[in-house]
């Protein structure tokens, strides 16, 4: 499957189950294990666990195998490695605490 492919149907299994905040950053120049990282909120740990959840099983739908899963036995922050996209969830005081997108952007600054 296609990257591009693969960040749609992400995004789409993200947005299916009312993922918050959804950022889909470009890391290809600043990282040499993905290409992209998209960050997404959930409300609680069921609702992150559940995001989770669902990328995994559209991407297994479509014939591409997740890498692998952290995280799932807190649901605080939950990564999906999908190999060329990596999958951030979580819930907000979380992602707030992080600044995963700010990391980023000051990176590319």
């Amino acid at each position: 499957m296609e990257t591009e492919q693969l960040l749609t149907l992400t995004k789409n299994a993200l947005e299916d189950k009312k993922a918050k905040d959804i950022k889909i950053l470009d890391v290809r120049k600043f990282s040499s294990i993905t290409d992209f990282m998209i960050v997404a909120t959930g409300n609680t740990g069921r609702h992150v666990k559940a995001l989770a959840q669902n990328v995994i099983t559209e991407a297994k739908a479509n014939k591409h195998r997740p890498l692998g899963e952290e995280g799932g036995n807190i649901s605080e922050w939950i990564l999906v490695d999908l190999g060329d996209i990596i999958v951030h969830l979580m819930q907000p005081d979380t992602r707030d605490f992080y600044q995963l997108e700010k990391l980023w952007a000051d990176m590319s600054a």
